[in-house]
């Protein structure tokens, strides 16, 4: 066998032998007999393969040989320093156009808006690369979240301290309270920080048995089947399906740390004394006497309440309502300037009144809304804020059946779509009277799962929800959604892009066409 042979082979053996010493390495995590062994006997067989071949590797480094396999080596000296920076320094970029490795903008103001330290212990494996990076996103945000981070497996007994049993639970403790959270998604995330530094979990109800949505239930929406189709305005009347609901702001209020239950007064008792709002979500039948007299002891005792009540309804609701100053108009928004599709009784916002719960509130719609107004004369105690209204064009319609303007008839707009109201303790004759909060929409089909997460409708419910719960602080924060995405469309946004790409575009091109076709001729 040749030399040069014999001394190839024998260097390839050496290298292959410290490959298997450093495998073992990487595997084992530490150091054995045997990865010395194969180590050492690696090197004397390299060295003694190059010593051999040391001819032979002269002239394969001369000239220009010698030029590339520097340049080379080089090269993957530089990418090994890149490399191992971009451990000690990571940075990121996020290019996906949902941002699913960011964190979500309502996430972050949450975080900032803590008020108390927050510490995280959490249990992984190598496989959950990308939670680990989501709770570092977190501490990167704030000085008062700290994390640790344990594999179980390698740390059984920090794990078995703080009851953890699998991998992918995070041990959270604030203020003397602890929390373990296993969802790995950003919202559950999000939520359990919520929780654990807050002392305190409030109800929010949904008051039942008159035909509302369920808060329970995933259906879409109620159905309503009007002469010209499927709608929500003019015409319609309601087919209520076996399952429909609204169950998305249930979720919703859920992940802001809210416990959230359906309450029935028929059965008396003093049960909306646990709740820190009440949400009356569209009845289709009118409330009893009963059941009225104990929503008005409810906020007679400083209860707060968000009503969503819809057009051409009787609810028995009315005179509660007018107690703080507002009237439910007996009527339906018409708004042929600015609507959602092509529905002129679901009037489109993008314009609010100056206020917390419409910060930085996107657009709004309302699939069939009444108008609100003030009563004659102010009601001593109540303040009434006006938050939404519909656009100069539209008007309060009293004809159930067909787009009319009737004058002197009809109230011209801009009309009142959404007010909240405030009541001082003096303003009630009750002894035991206190400050009491309502919010008041024409509308509850915006808040419905077919509509809640489309454009603001889902924050314009819990904001208001967390206004009336006194929790300010949480005010634009909701759980993060990614639906597919789609462009949402007013009436007048829809006929400007149809005039602009139909019309005036293929009219620009053929007239520059024929005139370049005519100068030529």
């Amino acid at each position: 066998m040749d030399r040069s042979f014999r001394s190839g082979l024998i260097l390839l053996a050496g290298i292959a032998l410290l490959a298997t010493a450093l495998a073992i390495q990487v595997i084992l995590l530490e150091t054995v007999v045997w990865t010395v062994v194969l180590a050492g006997a690696g090197v004397l067989l390299s060295a003694w393969g190059a010593f051999a071949l040391r001819t032979e590797l002269g002239e394969v480094v001369q000239r220009r040989r010698g030029e590339i396999a520097l340049y080379t080596l080089g090269m993957l000296g530089v990418l090994i320093a890149l490399a191992y920076l971009s451990t000690l320094y990571p940075f990121r970029f996020d290019l996906t156009q949902a941002r699913l490795y960011s964190l979500s903008s309502a996430t972050v103001t949450m975080l900032k808006r803590l008020d108390q330290p927050v510490h995280i212990v959490f249990f992984h494996d190598p496989m959950m690369r990308e939670t680990v990076e989501f709770y570092e996103l977190i501490a990167q945000q704030t000085k008062l979240v700290t994390v640790e981070f344990y594999d179980p497996m390698l740390n059984p007994a920090q794990a078995r301290m703080l009851g953890v049993q699998f991998a992918g639970t995070a041990v959270m403790e604030s203020g003397g309270r602890r929390l373990q959270v296993s969802g790995d998604s950003e919202t559950d995330i999000a939520n359990g920080i919520l929780r654990v530094s807050r002392a305190t979990t409030q109800l929010v109800c949904f008051l039942d048995g008159h035909g509302e949505p369920d808060p329970f239930s995933l259906e879409s929406h109620d159905h309503m089947e009007g002469a010209q189709g499927h709608t929500h305005g003019l015409g319609a009347k309601y087919v209520l399906h076996e399952r429909h609901g609204i169950a998305k702001a249930r979720h919703g209020l859920e992940n802001l740390n809210y416990k959230v239950e359906k309450v029935s007064l028929v059965q008396g008792g003093d049960v909306l004394s646990r709740c820190a709002v009440l949400v009356v979500v569209g009845p289709k039948v009118a409330l009893l006497p009963t059941e009225v007299a104990a929503v008005r002891a409810y906020l007679g005792k400083g209860g707060n309440a968000f009503f969503m009540l819809d057009p051409f309804v009787r609810t028995g609701l009315e005179p509660v309502v007018r107690e703080y100053g507002i009237v439910l108009n007996d009527d339906i928004v018409i708004d042929e300037a600015s609507h959602f599709w092509a529905d002129v009784s679901s009037p489109a916002v993008s314009d609010y009144n100056r206020h917390q719960v419409t910060r930085d509130l996107p657009l709004t719609f309302f699939p069939g809304v009444r108008s609100l107004s003030p009563t004659p004369q102010r009601v001593p105690g109540t303040s009434v804020t006006p938050l939404v209204n519909s656009s100069k064009n539209s008007w309060g319609q009293t004809n159930r059946n067909r787009v009319e303007f009737v004058k002197g008839h009809d109230v011209p707009g801009p009309n009142t779509l959404m007010v909240v109201a405030l009541r001082r303790p003096e303003a009630s004759a009750h002894a035991a009277a206190g400050r009491s909060r309502i919010a008041v929409v024409g509308d509850s089909d915006f808040a419905t799962n077919s509509f809640f997460h489309i454009m603001g409708n889902g924050t314009l419910f819990l904001n208001t929800v967390n206004y009336l719960a006194a929790q300010e602080n949480l005010i634009g924060i909701q759980p993060r959604t990614h639906d597919l995405p789609r462009v949402n469309l007013t009436n007048r946004q829809m006929k400007g892009t149809f005039f602009l790409s139909v019309i005036l575009v293929p009219a620009m091109l053929a007239v520059v066409g024929t005139a370049v076709w005519w100068r030529q001729r």
